[in-house]
């Protein structure tokens, strides 16, 4: 297994990024604050380019490529948020990129890939597996894969926006983070153990597709179906090695929230803060709302993860 990043990766992203990915704002919602009891700080990664946090991995990685990988080219697979991003990364960098993407992955999403350059490969993420498919590409074409959330220079790119938030407000109570395959957790706490220690880290995944609770509980990678989730970017299978041990390590507990609870922070975002927020986006405001912990008089973090979401789609859940 690879050495696992640390916070000096995620400070040398920073670096890197500096330049190239936005520093999202941090917003704040008195209603919120009204509903927790506490200090609520919304870090909008829902305005980084690309529309989600997925560019810092994206770009950290693909900039550390020798000249060789960067004339070959990079592979990736993704349902979405990551696709754009090593899409939109290689066209920064001059390097050619191959996207696989599943059949149902949103409409937005596969056209902001191909927008920005990338050949789509697409898939049936419900019946072939796409990691076997990124590999065997890897090998015909020479490409170098740069997976979407399990891989040092990736966990550390996510990490600098917790670095961000942390920079900006100080030291937090707690720290909520959604939790697909978890990269975004991952790297959040390696900034949170190095600038604010006694800050809990709370991961939220979806209900339907509660992976890494029961990783955790059981004390290695729990392997799960492909979940039936509206939240499309959390909808993987297991944690990678590098994020179960960071993970297993540093954060605190894994909640989880359902697909109506997603819904209703969907609406609160755009209702209350004029923000669009897709469904992976809000299971960390989510699960600060619902899963009961205790967070009267605390300074608490949310990271909205992203906002790329269909209009259609929106307007469907919202409604």
């Amino acid at each position: 297994m690879p050495t696992l990043p640390t916070f000096e990766d995620v400070a040398a992203a920073a670096q890197r990024l500096a330049g190239q990915a936005h520093r999202t704002p941090v917003l704040r919602s008195r209603t919120a604050d009204q509903m927790l009891g506490a200090e609520v700080f919304f870090k909008c990664e829902n305005l980084q380019r690309a529309g989600a946090f997925k560019f810092r991995g994206a770009f950290n990685a693909l900039s550390r490529f020798d000249a060789a990988q960067r004339r070959a080219g990079v592979v990736a697979f993704s349902s979405g948020n990551h696709a754009q991003a090593i899409a939109l990364a290689g066209r920064v960098l001059g390097i050619p990129a191959a996207i696989l993407m599943p059949h149902d992955a949103p409409r937005s999403k596969v056209a902001a890939t191909q927008g920005y350059g990338a050949e789509v490969i697409r898939f049936d993420r419900y019946r072939e597996d796409r990691e076997a498919i990124a590999l065997r590409l890897a090998q015909d074409r020479g490409l170098t894969l740069v997976p979407p959330y399990d891989h040092p220079d990736v966990i550390a790119g996510q990490g600098t926006a917790t670095l961000e938030l942390i920079e900006e407000v100080g030291a937090l109570d707690d720290l909520f983070v959604c939790l697909g395959g978890g990269g975004l957790l991952s790297g959040a706490a390696l900034a949170t153990r190095a600038l604010a220690l006694g800050c809990r880290i709370h991961g939220v995944e979806p209900e339907a597709g509660n992976d890494a609770q029961q990783s955790i509980a059981r004390g290695e990678i729990v392997h799960i179906e492909t979940p039936q989730t509206i939240a499309d970017g959390a909808q993987t299978q297991h944690l990678g090695r590098l994020t179960f041990e960071i993970i297993r390590r540093d954060v605190a507990d894994i909640v989880t929230a359902t697909d109506a609870q997603l819904v209703q922070a969907m609406r609160f975002f755009f209702e209350r803060m004029k923000l669009v927020v897709e469904p992976t986006g809000c299971l960390g405001f989510a699960g600060a709302c619902h899963a009961g912990l205790p967070l009267a008089g605390r300074r608490v973090g949310v990271l909205i993860s992203g906002g790329n979401v269909d209009l259609q789609r929106f307007a469907e859940l919202t409604a």
